[in-house]
């Protein structure tokens, strides 16, 4: 059955939603379509959370998005009610100018731009997260007090509802667009409906080759960051917001998040190419990032927890406690 609409927007990630609820908004009938759902665990959308940063080093155009962007989603919390976004900060970890010059890029544009932040020397970093441990090649520290984490897929979620609550039309099916004399004329539902528009939006993120092999398989190689949620020692309250930020350290590669929603701190491992490497977090080799993910963490923060009674004794005795190591979460 042919359907036209003004817009038609494939993928229901983060630039997906936003797009059909703004195409929506400005008068057009927008349909918006998903293979498996808004945010789901296939789209770069997916998953528990999300940074939202205002630091891109020299690409201050990002800076400039994502301040608008932060801005967006936290009128679309205040109308939905959701608490979806935890304002943890934003905690660079930084070396000298000539190590790290993305840092120093992304100072200068929150000083051109009037972004919220605070420059930290090593000293006042261990005075105000005394729970990390730093290393003689951190020399200071960038400070984004107003940043923090969106709660990535109901996030996005939320925003394909009050899309559909201003009649925006949505559909989970996958499509394959038709195309004749040189334009783009529909997409088609494996139901055998046809759905044409004056203008079709694909945000399939790293799908797009497979969408258009012709003209973008060879042009988008997606990678994979594994990320890993890691339990915490009991009772210890200094690796959850506000006492720990969202951290990113360039330098390993490497960024994590405090305790959100009692899911336990969440870690990213290298970046892999492909999608049949191994998921084991113990396996060595590509694919099993959980072990040098323990390692940066027991490094960087290696989670002492608050002591216990027979641990004061063993002080006393001038005996060294034993020290909690980090268990991966399931």
């Amino acid at each position: 059955m042919p359907h036209r609409f003004g817009a038609v927007v494939i993928g229901a990630g983060s630039f997906g939603a936003w797009t059909a609820r703004e195409l929506r908004r400005r008068g057009l009938a927008v349909t918006l379509l998903d293979a498996y759902g808004p945010g789901n665990s296939r789209s770069s959308s997916g998953g528990e959370s999300r940074i939202i940063r205002m630091g891109y080093g020299p690409d201050d155009i990002y800076t400039r998005w994502a301040m608008r962007d932060l801005e967006l989603w936290r009128e679309l919390f205040a109308q939905t009610g959701q608490p979806l976004f935890h304002r943890t900060g934003v905690l660079w970890f930084a070396r000298t100018q000539a190590q790290d010059p993305y840092n120093s890029a992304s100072l200068d544009a929150f000083r051109r731009l009037s972004v919220p932040h605070q420059t930290l020397t090593a000293a006042d970093l261990k005075r105000l997260y005394p729970q990390i441990a730093l290393d003689e090649r951190i020399t200071w520290a960038l400070l984004e007090p107003e940043s923090g984490v969106l709660m990535a897929r109901r996030a996005v979620a939320a925003v394909v509802e009050r899309a559909i609550r201003e009649g925006v039309e949505y559909r989970c099916s996958k499509v394959a667009p038709t195309s004749g004399e040189g334009r783009l004329e529909a997409v088609l539902t494996p139901g055998g409906d046809s759905i044409s528009a004056e203008t079709f939006v694909f945000c399939c993120g790293p799908w797009l080759g497979k969408v258009f092999p012709e003209l973008l398989g060879d042009r988008i190689f997606p990678t994979r960051q594994e990320v890993f949620f890691f339990g915490l020692p009991p009772g210890d309250q200094r690796l959850g917001p506000p006492a720990l930020p969202t951290w990113i350290d360039l330098g390993e590669e490497a960024y994590g998040m405090p305790d959100l929603e009692g899911r336990g701190l969440k870690a990213r491992g290298p970046s892999i190419r492909g999608s049949t490497v191994s998921r084991s977090p113990r396996r060595p080799g590509p694919g099993g990032a959980g072990l040098p993910v323990r390692k940066h963490l027991q490094r960087r923060l290696p989670a002492r927890p608050p002591p216990h009674p027979s641990q004061r004794l063993a002080r006393r005795r001038r005996l060294r406690p034993r020290v909690q190591a980090w268990t991966l979460g399931r």
